[in-house]
């Protein structure tokens, strides 16, 4: 009998359970939708069941489970700690403890940044490398931060949130302050950018379409998109000599359209370091959370640091 790892990503939507081995390759998944409004309880049984139908369909041993959860996380406790609307009764549940308890193994949890963060070192489009800033483009924008080899969370676990640093534009961010980077490169930022430019309301899907077929407005509000990309960039690599960034989320989708503006804000202020930057799209796609949440159980079970705070 083979042993293996599951990776569990808890999404508000959908949840993906994966099993791998060792060497974080992936035997099998299962994608199941979240009773994100059930509750907590209902959540973990939901995710655990998928692994037992994995389990069984591949006659596997488990050695330990990682959980990759949207939202603020307690990684030394296992808990959630903060979570969007789209969830009911999941701020506050012990994830761990409960993902323990009815599989008999280790478990741990991290938000899912850092769990896509550390599945593209482990096995993906960065893989090897000892620093590097994962940046995912989805609704919002999430970070993390990997130095030395190891997770690096802060003293408050807020490292490395590129998305909520200000200076990008001047317009309020979901999270209630101005000008973060979220407002021009996460989905929500580009749909409202370009509504603002056209007086037109459409996804920011149909913005990088529109783009495509040649529309000025959509091409600017990429245009920008990119750039704020690159700022980041630039402020990770002055600040900390990181000068790797792996990027992931939806709108990376369309980076056809963000390349250009990205490379040229780049070339006109690279690193004092002269360091090249190298930015990467995601290799493991959807499953990069998941597999970054088994390669952090599959550390802990080997003894390995998982998280640092200095």
């Amino acid at each position: 009998m083979s042993t293996v790892l599951a990776g569990i990503d808890v999404g508000g939507t959908n949840t993906k359970v994966l099993l791998a081995t060792p060497d974080l390759e992936v035997i099998d998944r299962i994608d199941l939708p979240t009773p994100a409004h059930a509750g907590g309880d209902a959540i973990v049984t939901a995710a655990v069941e998928a692994v037992r139908v994995l389990l069984d369909r591949h006659r596997a041993s488990l050695a330990g489970v990682g959980v990759g959860a949207a939202g603020v996380v307690d990684a030394t406790t296992g808990t959630v700690l903060v979570t969007a609307n789209s969830f009911t009764g999941w701020a506050g549940y012990g994830v761990t403890a409960a993902v323990s308890a009815a599989l008999g193994v280790p478990a741990t949890l991290d938000n899912d940044v850092n769990a896509f963060l550390l599945g593209e070192l482990a096995a993906g489009a960065v893989a090897g490398e000892p620093d590097a800033l994962g940046m995912t483009l989805g609704t919002g924008v999430g970070g993390a931060l990997v130095l030395g080899g190891t997770l690096f969370a802060g003293p408050r676990g807020a490292a490395g949130e590129i998305g909520h640093v200000p200076g990008f534009s001047d317009v309020r961010c979901t999270c209630g302050q101005v000008g973060h980077l979220e407002t021009i490169a996460g989905a929500r930022g580009i749909a409202d950018r370009y509504a603002e430019r056209s007086g037109r309301r459409v996804s920011a899907r149909a913005v990088a379409d529109a783009a495509r077929t040649g529309d000025p407005d959509a091409a600017a509000v990429f245009a920008t998109t990119g750039w704020g990309i690159a700022r980041a960039a630039l402020l990770t690599a002055g600040i900390l000599d990181v000068t790797t960034v792996v990027i992931g989320g939806g709108v990376a989708r369309s980076w056809d359209l963000l390349e250009p503006a990205v490379t040229a804000a780049i070339a006109v202020e690279p690193p004092v370091s002269g360091a090249t930057i190298r930015l990467a799209q995601s290799a493991l796609g959807a499953d990069a959370v998941a597999l970054g949440a088994a390669a952090q159980v599959r550390d802990l079970v080997r003894g390995g640091a998982v998280v640092s705070d200095r």
